[in-house]
C-alpha cells in the first residue's frame, strides 16, 4: 500500500502543476491530459513494483503502458463536462442525469478496465478487479473533494491552492490504494493461472 500511496502522490503532482501552470489558457486541457498520462505512468511502475512480488510473470511494461494510457483516457473524460457545459446544459434534465452516471462510470472504470488485459494473464477472475479498482477509485475521489473543497477558496494565492492539491492528493491516494490493496490480495488468493480469464 506504501508504493502504490508515494506513486498516486507523486504521480499527482504532474498534473497539479499543470493545472497551476497553465490556468486560464487555451492549452490547459491538453496539459492535464498529458498530464495524466504522465500520472498514469509513475501510479502503473509502483503498481507494477508491488503486483511482481506476487506475479513474478507480470509484464512491467504492458501494465506501464496500459496505466499511462487510461490515466490519460481519464482526465480527457473528467474534462468533458467544463469543456461542453454550453451543450450539456441545454438538455433535459433526464439526460444530463444520464450523461453524468455514464461518465462517471466510464471514468471510474478506466484504470481497471486498462490493467485488466494485463491482468487476466496471470489471476484467474481477474474481472474484478475492474470494479475493485472502480470502487478504490471512487473512495480516492471522494475523500480528495471532502479535504479540498472546503479548504479551497476564492482568490487564494497559486502557491496554496497547488499546496491544498496536493495535500488532498495525498489523502486520496491513501484512500485509494488501500482499498485497492484489499481488492488485489482477495484476488492473489485465488489460484494463478496462466489460461486468459474473463
Amino acid at each position: 500500500m506504501l508504493w502504490v500511496s508515494l506513486g498516486e502522490s507523486v504521480g499527482f503532482l504532474v498534473p497539479a502543476l499543470a493545472q497551476l501552470t497553465f490556468a486560464g489558457s487555451s492549452v490547459l486541457a491538453p496539459a492535464l491530459i498529458f498530464a495524466g498520462a504522465a500520472e498514469g505512468t509513475v501510479l502503473g511502475w509502483t503498481q507494477a513494483t508491488v503486483l511482481r512480488s506476487r506475479v513474478p510473470a507480470l509484464n512491467r511494461r504492458r501494465w506501464v503502458g496500459a496505466t499511462a494510457i487510461a490515466g490519460a483516457a481519464a482526465w480527457f473524460i473528467g474534462l468533458l463536462p467544463a469543456e461542453w457545459a454550453e451543450v450539456w446544459q441545454r438538455w433535459p434534465a433526464a439526460a444530463q442525469f444520464t450523461a453524468g452516471i455514464l461518465l462517471a462510470t466510464v471514468l471510474l472504470c478506466a484504470l481497471g478496465f486498462a490493467q485488466w488485459f494485463e491482468l487476466r494473464r496471470h489471476l484467474r477472475g481477474a474481472g474484478w478487479w475492474i470494479l475493485g479498482s472502480a470502487a478504490a477509485w471512487g473512495a480516492g475521489l471522494a475523500v480528495f473533494f471532502a479535504v479540498a473543497t472546503p479548504l479551497w477558496q476564492p482568490g487564494q494565492p497559486g502557491a496554496l491552492i497547488l499546496l491544498i492539491g496536493v495535500l488532498a492528493g495525498m489523502f486520496m491516494a491513501v484512500a485509494m490504494a488501500l482499498v485497492s490493496g484489499v481488492v488485489l490480495h482477495l484476488l492473489l488468493r485465488r489460484k494463478e493461472s496462466p489460461r486468459q480469464q474473463p
